[in-house]
């Protein structure tokens, strides 16, 4: 079931009524009503996938109570790596198994052996990667005592299961999600206007803005070889966009859909194309995962605290992980290790903290400097997104080098539709919007609010339609 289907619409509402005019009585009729409606949720990708989400809820939340209550560091240590050997293994085995099977194989047959890989036929359950942190966040900070366990299974399977995020993110934490499941929510007009203003406008950003720009920059990446340079440019910046619409999209929907019960989710996306350099790209891009790999990954690996090269270690491993995380090819490690080269010199300068303030322009030669600090920092992402929609490494260094060599920037048709200005314009007019939305809490707020709400009804209902409607691309992590 996509945010952007029938079936949901349909579905929201429903809940929304159940949630506050049915079983609105106590936080535990509440947060009932809330797992059968995301189990519901769930089983509509795949009611097989059900269990293996119930079994990893189980297991985290018995595995937490455990930890806890051992009596010694040895039982600590036993229920702690249980959880995350028996997690990872699924992850692992579900999302990797083929990938290093093949990879494997192929390496075999390059050194003169003829090999063949060992492939299982399975179906990656949608939206493992992030149901699989939470509950690795959750073991881990119990075993670190910074949190306590959980002994309420229908306060824990809602942290896990919620079905806003669950399928997509954001990734959420036990010290953030938890209290906030704990208690009765109250029905709070103020914050469910806001909720439905963040969802309606993630709806714009994902039906106008990353389907249209999909259409078109499938049509480049599927015939790259056959494109001229201009062709190739703006099928790289349409992918751009695509990714961004489509998942900060997502995220404001999730976050909008949430205020309408009364939960506040972590912010995923905070305006990242208008980053001055890609330290602070990274901070405004997908936070929840970021944040994720430098509490439980960087920092347990010595952070900064050592030396320079101690640094620069710790600051690939983490780009390789988080390009590995998404997908099981070789071009999402490289798109993690393009952006470690890109984050090295603001490294090793120690100018990665620079740009951590608000984007302000002014009208001198500072503000003609943010303006090519923010093109600079956009053209490098662009460049690396190539990697990421590619389907080899191979398929990315051609594109690339066709972009280059090729020097034809003329107008070109393809298949039947020529690179229309209407798609340029539409782009522009997204970036306006945003640049003007930059500094504000919530996207379609401000004077004129009402009018902002009709007018991006009007674009869904003119540029986007819920009978054609396309995955988000985040689903397939």
């Amino acid at each position: 079931m996509f945010f952007n289907s029938l079936a949901f619409a349909i579905f929201l509402p429903i809940v929304f009524f159940l949630y506050w005019f049915v079983f609105n009585k106590t936080k535990n009729t509440q947060n009932a009503l809330l797992i059968l409606a995301s189990y519901y949720f769930y089983s509509c990708w795949d009611w097989r996938f059900l269990f293996l989400l119930v079994f990893s809820t189980f297991l985290d939340y018995y595995t937490g109570i455990r930890i806890e209550k051992s009596a010694n560091e040895k039982g600590r240590k036993f229920w702690f790596w249980l959880s995350i050997l028996v997690n990872l293994g699924f992850l692992g085995g579900f999302k990797y198994f083929n990938f290093f099977s093949d990879s494997f194989a192929q390496l075999l047959t390059s050194v003169g052996f003829k090999a063949s890989p060992i492939l299982l036929d399975v179906i990656l359950p949608v939206g493992i990667s992030f149901y699989t942190f939470h509950g690795l966040s959750y073991v881990i900070d119990i075993y670190y005592k910074r949190i306590k366990a959980e002994y309420n299974f229908v306060d824990y399977s809602l942290f896990v299961s919620y079905f806003p995020l669950l399928v997509a993110g954001p990734i959420e934490r036990a010290t953030h999600l938890l209290p906030q499941v704990k208690v009765q929510r109250s029905f709070d007009l103020e914050k469910a206007k806001e909720g439905l203003a963040q969802f309606v406008w993630g709806l714009v950003k994902k039906v106008v803005i990353a389907d249209t720009c999909a259409t078109y920059a499938n049509a480049v990446f599927d015939n790259y070889s056959s494109m001229n340079s201009l062709s190739l440019m703006l099928g790289a910046i349409y992918f751009a966009f695509q990714i961004y619409g489509d998942f900060s999209g997502y995220s404001d929907m999730a976050l909008g859909m949430s205020k309408l019960f009364g939960i506040d989710l972590l912010k995923n996306f905070n305006y990242p194309y208008f980053s001055r350099d890609i330290a602070e790209f990274w901070r405004r891009w997908h936070i929840s995962l970021s944040s994720w790999f430098r509490d439980y990954l960087y920092i347990p690996l010595g952070g900064s605290q050592g030396g320079m090269w101690f640094k620069i270690r710790n600051t690939f491993i983490i780009f390789l992980v988080s390009g590995f995380w998404h997908g099981a090819n070789w071009t999402y490690v490289v798109w993690g290790l393009l952006n470690a080269i890109y984050f090295l010199p603001l490294l090793v300068l120690q100018k990665n903290r620079n740009n951590t303030g608000p984007v302000l322009l002014s009208y001198d030669w500072k503000g003609i400097q943010t303006i090519w600090n923010i093109l600079l920092t956009f053209t490098l992402s662009t460049i690396a997104w190539v990697f990421f929609r590619a389907k080899s490494i191979t398929d990315a260094v051609l594109y690339l080098k066709q972009m280059v060599i090729n020097g034809d920037f003329s107008s070109q048709y393809l298949s039947n539709e020529r690179y229309n200005y209407e798609i340029l314009l539409l782009l522009g007019v997204f970036v306006v919007v945003e640049w003007n939305n930059r500094n504000r809490v919530e996207p379609l707020s401000g004077r004129y609010s009402l009018l902002k709400f009709g007018l991006a009804i009007a674009a869904i209902m003119a540029l986007g339609t819920f009978s054609d409607y396309k995955e988000f691309i985040y689903f397939q992590f």
